[in-house]
């Protein structure tokens, strides 16, 4: 009787294990199918202005940025939260929702500054991809600006063919990006108690580390993705009840967390192993050519082609997500049906233009950046108006804490801003 009831027992622990492994690989198979557009967003957040805007902080500043990184990445979770509850709710990105909203006057304003905003970071973008190209294969920037231009209307052209289809392509890249600088980060050898400080110790030692500061934050948090991760989430949004949007939100925390952490740690390792090795070696960077031209010398060759890959990967993928930011804005805001290639080559002829005029890289990925910084308002608060309204959002419109947090970070962003423009036209004058 005894061997029964062990063995009975024994049938009963396997069974269960075998239930606990099927709904453990169900679940996970679940959050794959959901993970995607957090990824495409998240590219936005390791685009080539992080690249110019996290060099210059760590060369300059040593460690002491990285917590501007940390937070302004808190941040960015939020607020794309925010936008794929808005998309997941509603069934319309935000600039949809706004062009229902707010007055034609309003929506013409959104629009002009959010298609500003997305021809900046499309043109650091194209600047990122055409300085890769350059820095690995010498071939000279206009062309390479042309060839970039090319390559992100093919991977655009290719949502004809499904969503899917780009995100494993911005997934690929940054599984590039990241095996990249988690190389750079083991050659580099950073102090890790100075690191874990500054992580967690906010320090500003003057204006110029204010700019890179506000910088690295137009660089962390774009507001042109805010836009487009509420349309993304569409495409598995298709006719669902209120049980099955509330999973999706579930299932696209998850995506948020996953993506905007991976971002969160490229980032930080872009101002590591700049400090491990510019500050500490006392380089002098004024340019991207200069960053990868240090690199040889202190680190080794594979060091500068492994940044010349990332920045490569950086600029095409990024350059991709910009142009159909672009198109999602301008689909919303004027409810005008142009041409798909009409709206792609508005972000992208502006870029290629830049690089002709022989523009300074670094300059104009930072200057970008800072720009980006000075129109996260016109995202943010159009959006935090229409998620706390239950008309617009039903069940899923903002707690109070939700709404006092969102109004709270705009009013940072905002005095931020206030702050730089002060202390810019005070060293003027």
């Amino acid at each position: 009787m005894k061997n029964v009831d062990i063995v009975s027992l024994t049938d009963f622990i396997a069974s269960n294990k075998k239930a606990s492994n099927y709904l453990i690989i169900k679940r996970i198979k679940d959050i794959i199918r959901y993970l995607g557009p957090a990824f495409i967003v998240s590219v936005a957040y390791i685009d080539p202005g992080n690249f110019a805007t996290n060099i210059s902080g760590g060369a300059v500043f040593n460690y002491s940025l990285i917590w501007v990184i940390l937070w302004s990445n808190i941040m960015a979770i939020f607020l794309q939260y925010l936008s794929a509850k808005l998309g997941i709710a509603t069934g319309k990105n935000l600039s949809e929702m706004c062009g229902l909203v707010f007055s034609k006057t309003t929506n013409i304003l959104l629009w002009i500054v959010s298609e500003i905003a997305a021809i900046a970071t499309t043109m650091a973008e194209f600047l990122g991809g055409a300085l890769g190209l350059y820095l690995l294969f010498r071939i000279p920037l206009p062309i390479a600006g042309i060839i970039t231009g090319i390559v992100t209307f093919c991977i655009t052209y290719l949502q004809k063919f499904g969503q899917r289809i780009i995100e494993v392509i911005i997934e690929v890249l940054i599984g590039v990006i990241c095996v990249a600088y988690a190389f750079e980060m083991f050659l580099a050898k950073p102090d890790w108690l100075e690191v874990g400080l500054h992580t967690l110790v906010p320090s500003i030692a003057n204006g110029d580390a204010l700019f890179i500061a506000v910088g690295m934050l137009g660089a962390t948090v774009m507001p042109h993705v805010i836009f487009l991760h509420s349309q993304l989430v569409q495409k598995r949004n298709y006719k669902l009840n209120l049980n099955q949007k509330r999973h999706h939100l579930r299932m696209e925390k998850i995506d948020i967390v996953i993506a905007m952490n991976i971002a969160f740690i490229v980032n930080a390792a872009m101002v590591i192993v700049s400090a491990a090795v510019f500050f500490k070696e006392g380089v002098i960077v004024n340019s991207i050519e200069d960053a990868h031209r240090s690199l040889e010398p202190l680190l080794g060759s594979f060091s500068s082609m492994a940044f010349a890959v990332a920045l490569l990967s950086s600029g095409f993928s990024s350059s991709a997500v910009g142009t159909m930011a672009g198109e999602t804005v301008m689909d919303g805001f004027i409810n005008i049906k142009f041409p798909i290639y009409l709206k792609r080559l508005v972000t992208i002829i502006p870029s290629v233009a830049l690089i002709f005029m022989g523009v300074n890289p670094m300059k104009a990925l930072i200057m970008s950046q800072v720009a980006l910084s000075f129109a996260l308002p016109f995202a943010i608060i159009p959006m935090l108006l229409i998620t706390s309204k239950k008309e617009y959002m039903g069940d899923f419109a903002n707690k109070l804490t939700t709404t006092i947090v969102g109004w709270a970070i705009s009013l940072f962003i905002i005095s931020l801003n206030a702050i730089l423009l002060y202390t810019t036209f005070k060293a003027a004058m």
